[in-house]
């Protein structure tokens, strides 16, 4: 029989070990499982790879003999529930990449138990885990909603914004019966401030909803930042001043490209799901288009600046500040930094980039290593390319030693810092 107040997490990625760190503080026993061995050996070794998670926290966890992590998949028949944290990426024909989650919902189910509550956190298309998910943990005899229960409940983490801590975020959860919304609510009641129990299909197109909402209105600024330039348009007053409006509008800011694992990702589910039914999503594959543009628009801006100063890009050392997908933390999937450094390449630049968060970046199999800024380097670069604006770059002392900056961020105006050598997207 397994444990009360016990919890399995597969996957302890962004996702994963947050959400074990909360169960821990609420006095569950937690048994994380990872096929990455060398997060394991980090975690049983009290250090993190999360930068939301500090090495003291899991050194608490395990301290109190709440945390158990393993790459072995058997610890799982000793919980009363399980959660699936593991990615959901596109293939390359940006088609619904589920392989992740039916390895993982495999592995549970060879040591799925009587009155287990398995909850599905990743996100997937909608109808997801009533199709692939629950015939998988049927397979071995035992059946959904007598035997065992199945939810899905969408991850919200913010990663790098400490404003927001994991518990207090509202938990929206959709069982595949009533028994099972009951117990999944039931389960992280206990954990969360706030728990919102829906249908199932709901829950998983709440959580798409959200981030095409997102994609959809990022694709918008960058368009019209595109089209404001042209007109001669500061976009960034534009929307400073529009955001005074005290209702009726939201503020969304342009940028090189969409990156990380939700919002470049988690629209595209919703548009292959769509097809099925004969309807395609118009917003979706238009914010696309627009948002996947915007590494070379930037690197054509660059360009530009370089022409105007009789430089040709190839030949040109050219600095990129931040490739990381946002400011301060250390995630670079889907960064729009990969494209732009990629391109400058290409192009015959001298590329290389500085970011604290990133120490190492791997790009078309070439390794590429964070540089030291210091005035002397910043003076003997052609120009520099803000791509994420880490709150630890000294700006002033960039500005004051570069001799060109694209900022693609806006951290140089939001400033307050107007210089001639710095051009804003």
């Amino acid at each position: 029989m397994y444990r009360k107040k016990s919890i399995g997490i597969v996957g302890l990625g962004y996702v994963g070990l947050p959400l074990a760190v909360e169960f821990c503080r609420k006095g569950f026993a937690v048994f994380g499982i990872d096929k990455d061995s060398d997060k394991i050996k980090l975690l049983q070794n009290g250090s993190s790879y999360i930068g939301d998670v500090a090495d003291t926290t899991i050194q608490e966890c395990l301290g109190a003999g709440q945390l158990h992590v393993s790459t072995d998949y058997s610890a799982l028949a000793e919980v009363g529930a399980i959660s699936l944290c593991v990615p959901t990426p596109l293939t390359k024909t940006k088609e619904p990449d589920m392989s992740y989650v039916v390895d993982a919902s495999r592995s549970v189910a060879k040591f799925l138990q009587i009155g287990q509550v398995i909850i599905l956190e990743s996100t997937v298309y909608p109808g997801a885990t009533e199709e692939l998910i629950a015939p998988i943990l049927e397979k071995g005899g035992l059946r959904l909603g007598r035997d065992f229960y199945l939810a899905f409940s969408p991850e919200r983490v913010d990663p790098g914004n400490a404003q927001y801590c994991v518990k207090d975020i509202p938990k929206i959860v959709g069982g595949l019966t009533k028994e099972c919304t009951e117990k999944a609510v039931e389960l992280y009641q206990q954990v969360f401030t706030h728990v919102i129990p829906l249908k199932v299909r709901e829950a998983e197109m709440a959580k798409l909803l959200e981030n095409t909402f997102r994609a959809v209105n990022i694709g918008l600024v960058n368009e019209l930042a595109v089209v404001s330039r042209k007109m001669g348009i500061d976009f960034w007053n534009v929307i400073e001043a529009a955001t005074t409006k005290p209702f009726g509008f939201m503020p969304f800011y342009p940028g090189p490209g969409l990156g990380g694992h939700c919002i470049p990702i988690d629209p595209f589910y919703l548009s292959w799901k769509a097809k099925m039914f004969g309807t395609d999503v118009g917003f979706i594959e238009l914010a696309d288009r627009v948002n996947s543009r915007m590494p070379a628009y930037v690197v054509e801006r660059v360009s530009n600046m370089l022409n105007r100063a009789k430089k040709p890009v190839n030949g040109s050392r050219i600095h990129i500040l931040g490739v990381a997908y946002k400011r301060n933390v250390s995630d670079v999937r889907e960064s729009p930094a990969i494209d732009i450094l990629r391109l400058f390449r290409d192009m015959g630049a001298e590329v290389s980039y500085t970011d604290p968060h990133v120490p190492r970046l791997e790009v078309l199999g070439e390794t590429f290593t964070s540089v030291a800024v210091s005035p002397s380097f910043l003076r003997n670069l052609d120009c520099i390319a803000i791509v994420t604006d880490h709150s630890s770059f000294d700006w002033k002392e960039i500005l004051d030693n570069a001799p060109m900056v694209f900022d693609a961020r806006n951290a140089t105006g939001k400033l307050g810092l107007e210089m001639k050598n710095v051009e804003r997207l």
